[in-house]
């Protein structure tokens, strides 16, 4: 029998409310209450001394790409690079350093953190600089444009007489013909298709380190959309099915799976992995996940006005109305959740519009929810309440986003949007994550974000639309509680209660009462899933 006592911390059980101590048992906390209650009835349990730290309960990203994250270590950082000579230059020592590597691709790019001089997007050009001889692909940091060599664009059919596509947008050289090796939304996902795939082995040690980084931050779940987006679903869960059969599933991963077609959503519905659940509720199947737009940053989210800084520009839709529809009838019939992918306010509206549809006197009964849904007004954000649809949260994108989103979408339109605090207040049920790797998936820096509406450097001075400004309680909660709402497991995780499951982690600084400069600096000295300790820093 596996017993852990917890006590002489601050424990966080609910808004306003503390306690010392916690005795789990086999994975579920049986008692929560002063350090001298629950040590007289510890009996022969393992006893750790929190020494007056602050303990949470672990943290839940409510929408991220844990296998992208993996996928991502096998590739050379170019997140840090301050220009396109930069990236050639770490992208070549890569393909060095790494002599039997049939095609690169990364991702981490973003041409507004460039210095000033050097900010621009860059073309096939740029990237043939790299290697002619291998297919290259290097995606932006928001994943949703990307710039190919010569060579990767030929293997995925894209030149001068198959310049354009449904849902997907290529750039053209001066001539008006020639691809110039820019690429948005399903022309990017088309190139990358293209690459040369990692094994089976190098995805699971991947994975397994992209865990171990996870549990470090604090993470004890994530909600991540792999399956159907890096690869096949099926193979997808394979990888990870191994992983956890091995022992090295050290958090709790619930798929927000992607289907193109509603034949194949279908099938798996009808299926013996539906809504599957296995290892001691470690790997589920979760809701369908559906991309209608693009990002902010590559102007390719669905606007209602067109973009100030693109005039023309509208944004790109991924997934048409009708086919969205018919996914989410599938679904429906199926008492499956949706979760949409929706940035632009146009793509949030017609989402809302499509989930209204579906609905009948019941609601939302199925917890359909908005990833990401930046750019809003006072109206959208009372008719998500009022159809009580969720929405996934990422704020730490302010951490650039606070540098383009006036230029793109004008003063008004950006003082309602990141609506994190009006969330709040009009009882929207809104979640965090980090949408990992577009940004790291430490939730600390988020939290930051949410509190202070900075950047990671401190600016601007007071925030960006500081009204928007969130308290501690509300972030942490929106990690925590609000996450697992998001998956239908509020009953069993989120709070730090009898009953529930240990996943619990232990702060190096009292994220309620520090400066809330230093909360992106905290870091978890132990992290603790399912009552077995998975991280423990030399700091504990």
């Amino acid at each position: 029998m596996s017993r852990t006592v917890l006590y002489n911390g601050k424990v966080y059980v609910d808004r306003g409310v503390f306690a010392e101590a916690v005795l789990q048992e086999n994975g579920v906390i049986k008692k929560v209450g002063t350090s001298k209650e629950i040590l007289e009835i510890a009996g022969d349990a393992q006893r750790i001394d929190c020494n007056g730290r602050t303990v949470l309960p672990g943290m839940n990203d409510s929408h991220n790409h844990l296998l992208f994250l993996a996928k991502n270590k096998m590739s050379p950082d170019i997140s840090k690079c301050d220009g396109i000579d930069e990236v050639i230059r770490v992208c070549r020592d890569f393909i060095d350093k790494n002599p039997g590597c049939r095609g690169l691709f990364a991702m981490g790019w973003n041409e507004e953190e460039w210095t000033p001089e050097k900010k621009r997007l860059p073309d096939r050009h740029d990237i043939d600089k790299i290697s002619t001889e291998i297919p290259v692909v290097l995606a932006r940091a928001c994943g949703h444009s990307s710039v190919a060599n010569t060579l990767a664009m030929e293997m995925a059919g894209i030149d001068s007489e198959h310049n354009t596509m449904e849902g997907g947008d290529i750039w053209l050289e001066e001539d008006g013909k020639t691809p110039s090796g820019y690429l948005c939304e399903r022309a990017g996902f088309l190139v990358r298709d293209c690459m040369p795939q990692a094994s089976k082995e190098e995805y699971k040690k991947g994975l397994e380190e992209a865990m171990k980084y996870a549990v470090s931050c604090g993470l004890t779940s994530v909600q991540s959309n792999d399956a159907g987006q890096i690869m096949d679903n099926e193979e997808c869960y394979d990888i990870l099915r191994e992983v956890y059969e091995e022992g090295n599933g050290i958090l709790r991963y619930n798929g927000q799976l992607s289907y193109l077609d509603v034949e194949s959503l279908e099938e798996y519905c009808r299926g013996p992995h539906f809504n599957e659940v296995l290892f001691d509720d470690r790997l589920r199947r979760g809701p369908l996940k559906v991309l209608k737009d693009g990002s902010l940053g590559a102007r390719t989210a669905m606007m209602r006005h067109e973009y100030y800084d693109d005039p023309g520009n509208y944004g790109v839709e991924n997934v048409s109305d009708d086919l969205q529809r018919k996914l989410i009838s599938c679904a429906k019939e199926h008492d499956m959740q949706v979760v949409t992918h929706v940035i632009g306010d146009e793509a949030i509206e017609r989402t809302l519009k499509a989930y209204e549809e579906s609905m009948d006197e019941n609601g939302n009964v199925l917890r359909h929810s908005l990833i990401h849904c930046q750019i809003t007004d006072r109206e959208l954000m009372e008719r998500i309440r009022k159809d009580d649809v969720l929405i996934a949260y990422q704020p730490v994108f302010l951490r650039a986003d606070l540098y383009a989103v006036e230029s793109r979408c004008g003063k008004d339109m950006s003082s309602t949007s990141y609506a994190f605090r009006t969330a709040a207040e009009l009882g929207i049920h809104a979640s965090y994550g980090t949408d990992c790797p577009v940004e790291d998936c430490n939730p600390f820096p988020c939290i930051y974000c949410a509190v202070t509406r900075k950047d990671l450097k401190g600016n601007p001075d007071g925030g960006f639309y500081p009204e928007e400004c969130v308290d501690v309680e509300t972030a942490v909660d929106a990690y925590t509680i609000e996450s697992a709402y998001h998956e239908f497991r509020e009953n069993v995780k989120g709070r730090i209660k009898e009953g529930y499951y240990a996943d619990i982690i232990i702060l190096d600084n009292d994220i309620f009462t520090c400066d809330p400069e230093e909360i992106k600096s905290i870091r978890p000295v132990m992290t603790m899933v399912g009552g077995d300790i998975v991280y423990m820093s030399k700091n504990m």
